[in-house]
């Protein structure tokens, strides 16, 4: 039986985790993926070889507030928040009370995936807010409410494109489960048919771009895949990787919702839509945190099943609240790195690397905030030295997006021209003027495009202590054998 929102309650938790993120927001420096987007803000399009284009958008937009941090992700900490309020909702409409409610609100709250991923300008948050408005409307469409529902849920499922392509895989999902229970009586009627249409016709300016280019992000796909750039985990690890990635401490509540799902003859689907989902990620071997959006439903759905009786309700905000906060440290920028390192030594836990290249012992989501304008310092330091004849036709090239995103942010402040690059979208952007007879090259190693320069001289050397280990190394004046728009599809680096 549904209940009805405690809307003091559920926004009392919203606004507990814009207060957490607004907190410390700042507390590092500029993530390599924040650096990127700004640079495609800056290229405004209908698509890029990674990502839709909504994150972009959001990107020239917080641009607008200058260099606070704050400010800029300012959008990602209200996503944050409307997720937990979105966790109260999905567990009333399940038929949970206050109790339900507030154990859902809080157990999302302290999720370290969530808490982590809301720190910083992302696609993800939002990609999430999409995913549990389609599954609210399959919620109230089981409930008993109008066909018309659909019509949200396209809206949704479009947006959600235009943010993060994984709508397919809940749209698959959701579509296996529909066949298997009674939810399959929509198949039948026109709603859901006419909500796939405004889906696809908001997807379609993305779509479009994409065959204009020749479905670069099929290509970057292919190419990730081929290259192993990825951990590769078998189901049972990526299995228990759930469990790591949302705190031990909380599966207790998602696995009850797991379960509980199932006997519910109306609520079936949802949990159909989770298994075939999970099985869909660990086929295409993709990364553990894909699975993400779809857990604050489990979290409300546990939530009501905990919340039935006093002792239990007790027991799971127990729980989850000791859990979340042993966490919380390890997944927000609230310690210095050597008091990390010793909190994370401390706990006795390992770090998981969702890709091959990333060895830091801070995490990716820490470690690729710093060192960024020290090694645009050093870049400015040699092409500063070099004669004024010659810098005026230098081109600095990043060897990673990373790399070049920074030269193009803080590049301003010391005197230097945007960078070129020859990875993911940087490569559409081209050479612009520059002929390659003097380039200043920012690698680790130049092994892959050394036969294309007729001389190479190490000029400069960056490094910082808790930066990835690959984004400290040697800094390259160079000159290539031909001009560099004959030589351009040389430097494409999709993956």
């Amino acid at each position: 039986m549904q209940r009805k929102v405690f809307w003091p309650l559920v926004l009392a938790f919203a606004a507990v985790k814009l207060g957490v993120h607004l907190y410390v927001s700042d507390s590092y420096g500029w993530f390599r993926d924040e650096l990127y987007f700004l640079a495609c803000g800056r290229h405004l399009d209908w698509g890029y070889v990674d990502h839709p284009p909504l994150v972009a958008l959001m990107a020239r937009l917080g641009e607008l507030f200058g260099d606070s941090l704050r400010a800029f992700r300012l959008p990602v900490s209200i996503a944050g928040a409307l997720r937990v309020m979105m966790a109260g909702v999905l567990a009333a409409r399940l038929g949970g009370g206050r109790k339900a409610q507030a154990l859902a609100c809080v157990t999302v709250l302290l999720t370290p995936m969530y808490l982590g991923m809301d720190s910083i300008l992302s696609m993800n948050p939002f990609e999430h807010l999409f995913w549990l408005a389609c599954l609210l409307v399959v919620i109230e469409i089981a409930n008993g409410a109008s066909e018309k529902w659909w019509l949200l849920f396209g809206v949704s499922a479009g947006l959600a494109l235009q943010t993060k392509h994984s709508i397919v895989f809940l749209a698959f999902g959701l579509g296996v489960a529909m066949v298997l229970t009674p939810l399959r009586r929509s198949l039948a009627k026109p709603w859901i048919w006419l909500g796939a249409g405004i889906a696809l016709l908001i997807f379609l300016p993305n779509l479009i771009w994409q065959v204009q280019h020749g479905f670069p992000t099929l290509e970057l796909l292919r190419n990730v895949k081929e290259t192993g750039k990825n951990v590769v985990m078998a189901p049972l690890p990526f299995i228990v990787q759930q469990v790591m990635m949302l705190n031990p401490f909380l599966a207790p509540v998602w696995i009850a919702g797991l379960i509980w799902l199932f006997f519910q003859r109306t609520y079936r689907a949802l949990a159909i839509t989770y298994v075939v989902v999970l099985i869909t990620f660990i086929a295409l071997e993709a990364k553990n945190y894909y699975v993400a959006p779809i857990y604050p439903m489990l979290f409300a759905a546990g939530a009501v099943w905990w919340g039935q009786r006093r002792w239990t309700a007790v027991t799971a905000f127990t729980m989850v609240i000791a859990g979340g906060l042993i966490s919380a440290p390890l997944v927000l920028p609230i310690l210095r790195p050597e008091r990390y390192l010793a909190y994370q030594k401390e706990l006795g836990v390992k770090q998981h690397r969702s890709e091959v290249s990333h060895t830091s012992d801070m995490p990716q989501l820490f470690a690729d905030q710093f060192g960024w304008e020290e090694m645009v310092r050093e870049v400015a330091r040699i092409y500063h030295a070099l004669p004024v004849e010659q810098r005026a036709k230098t081109a600095i090239f990043g060897s990673n997006y990373g790399q070049a995103a920074a030269i193009d942010f803080y590049g301003p402040k010391y005197g230097l021209p945007p960078a070129i690059s020859g990875h993911q979208n940087y490569y559409l952007w081209g050479p612009r003027q520059y002929t390659g007879e003097s380039m200043i090259v920012i690698a680790a190693s130049i092994v892959r495009t050394r036969p294309l320069y007729e001389s190479i001289e190490v000029a400069g050397q960056r490094f910082h202590p808790t930066a990835i280990p690959d984004e400290n190394g040697p800094i390259f004046l160079t000159r290539t054998k031909r001009p560099l728009r004959e030589i351009w599809s040389n430097y494409k680096y999709w993956r």
